[in-house]
């Protein structure tokens, strides 16, 4: 808890400067206040958690676990051969210069507001840090410990399994923990321009309203379930790395 102290003590400060502001201003639908947004989040319990959360987290966890499985497959590649690496790196490059909110109206258009749509400008977001990363983590792989394992009569195979995936694992949980929030605000943003249901959708239905409250009342609880979730995974990666402190 002692290393948590400076943290706690600046987001108190920052949130007591927050209600200070807005109780200044006093103007709610254009910046509430901390206890409002929390007022309203607790009297849109219902339908924000049971209705709008589940639409939203569908959308990010299956746009999430496409894009680890492609930008697995994609650093995997790139490591196992210079020529296809020269190949895809610079299009994966390309990928990220594509604005979101241009071409999420594309996938509204030709996918309708189907799940797909959303799950699409998700994957578009979160597997460029996956494949970076892991590839990255691939590479890091000392040239020493290769050639040992050669001379010890291990294969290609056995180098991969036994040495580089072992010293890619970091950089893989690193690529998660990066890729969770990127999934949520991706979700978000497809739901914001197009969309049925969500928290996304919900937001901009807020806005409409002139309701700040309602607006930031899903952005709070979406920053809630991402800082969760990757806590969980810090948690998994300890339980997994065992090895990590004796670096």
């Amino acid at each position: 808890m002692k290393k948590n102290i400076p943290s706690l003590i600046l987001t108190f400060f920052l949130l007591f400067l927050w209600q200070a502001i807005a109780m200044s201003i006093n103007a709610a639908y254009i910046l509430p206040s901390p206890l409002q947004i929390l007022a309203k989040l607790w009297e849109l319990r219902e339908i924000l958690i049971f209705v709008h959360l589940p639409a939203t987290m569908s959308v990010t966890f299956l746009g999430l676990f496409i894009s680890i499985l492609l930008g697995i497959f994609l650093a995997i590649l790139m490591d196992a051969s210079p020529k296809i690496e020269n190949a895809l790196y610079p299009l994966i490059i390309a990928s990220q210069t594509i604005p979101t909110t241009a071409i999420a109206p594309l996938f509204v258009l030709w996918f309708g507001y189907t799940i797909w749509s959303k799950v699409l400008v998700t994957i578009l977001i979160t597997f460029f840090p996956i494949t970076i990363t892991v590839y990255d983590g691939l590479k890091s792989t000392k040239r020493e410990m290769e050639e040992l394992l050669l001379t010890y009569g291990a294969t290609k195979k056995d180098i991969f399994i036994k040495l580089k995936l072992p010293t890619a694992l970091p950089a893989f949980f690193s690529a998660i923990k990066m890729a969770i929030p990127m999934s949520i605000i991706g979700a978000a943003i497809a739901e914001w321009l197009g969309a049925q249901s969500g928290l996304g959708y919900f937001s901009k239905r807020m806005m409409t309203q002139l309701d700040g409250a309602g607006v930031f009342a899903p952005v709070v609880l979406l920053s809630f379930v991402a800082m969760v979730s990757v806590a969980i995974v810090s948690m998994i990666e300890k339980k997994l790395i065992t090895w990590r402190k004796e670096i």
